[in-house]
């Protein structure tokens, strides 16, 4: 387990900027008893309720739980009380794709798409399928069964979060561009052109999308996705004008 531990941050712009204190939460993907953990570790570091959180997407899929976690993102007070901003991941973006269309739900079974169906009490297509006709049926069964909570939930994600010198993102963005003007899929989908380069960004990325074996801090990026589905760690960043301390499960 990673625990909590204070990573250093010091470049140029580290905590540079930033009005108050963020908390932001890597990608939970159907880990609700992980949610429920990491959030008890944020309210004991924090019992003033004072800072923000700020989720980075991938609520769902792959895990066991993901209408429980989306159930507590809109009840829990712990999270109610702290004016949360909740991002779009590429996950969420898929079950809207799916919703719209059923042909996207062979992709969507690829990304775990299966498990979420199965939290919300709907019967997906036996196996690996791309039987249209199965998946519209599974299409059908979400649209009657999905709570309107949380169809407007999703369907109401940002795509970034700005805050001083940070930029809060699901995935990254192309470094040749400024950050605000990228597409949607770069957002929520970039990987290697984001990771892989080492130029000067005009703020620090704050990100998840990309597991890593540990949360990651230097002067481009902090990166907090911790594979939480597989490894049961789920990281969060806490930001503040010192600096990045990461709390873990």
């Amino acid at each position: 387990m990673i625990g909590s531990f204070l990573k250093r941050f010091t470049g140029e712009r580290a905590g540079a900027d930033l009005p108050g204190t963020v908390y932001a939460i890597g990608d939970i993907h159907g880990r609700r008893d992980l949610l429920l953990e990491l959030l008890a570790k944020i309210h004991s570091d924090d019992p003033g309720c004072k800072a923000d959180l700020i989720f980075l997407g991938d609520y769902i899929d792959r895990g066991p739980e993901s209408a429980g976690v989306v159930d507590v993102l809109l009840t829990d007070t712990r999270i109610g009380q702290r004016r949360p901003v909740f991002l779009k991941g590429n996950h969420e973006a898929t079950l809207l794709a799916f919703l719209d269309d059923a042909g996207h739900g062979t992709a969507w079974q690829r990304f775990g798409g299966t498990e979420t169906l199965l939290s919300y009490g709907v019967r997906p297509p036996r196996g690996v399928s791309d039987d249209r006709e199965a998946w519209e049926e599974s299409r059908r069964q979400l649209s009657r069964v999905l709570p309107r909570a949380h169809i407007d939930f999703f369907r109401d994600l940002a795509l970034f979060e700005e805050r001083g010198s940070y930029f809060f993102v699901h995935a990254g963005v192309d470094p040749a561009r400024p950050a605000h003007i990228q597409s949607e899929a770069e957002y929520l989908w970039i990987r290697d052109d984001f990771l892989q380069d080492d130029r000067k960004l005009s703020h620090v990325i704050v990100h998840g999308h990309t597991p890593e074996p540990r949360p990651v801090a230097n002067r481009r990026r902090v990166g907090t996705d911790t594979g939480a589905y597989a490894s049961g760690v789920l990281t969060a960043a806490r930001i503040d004008s010192a600096g990045v301390r990461f709390i873990s499960t």
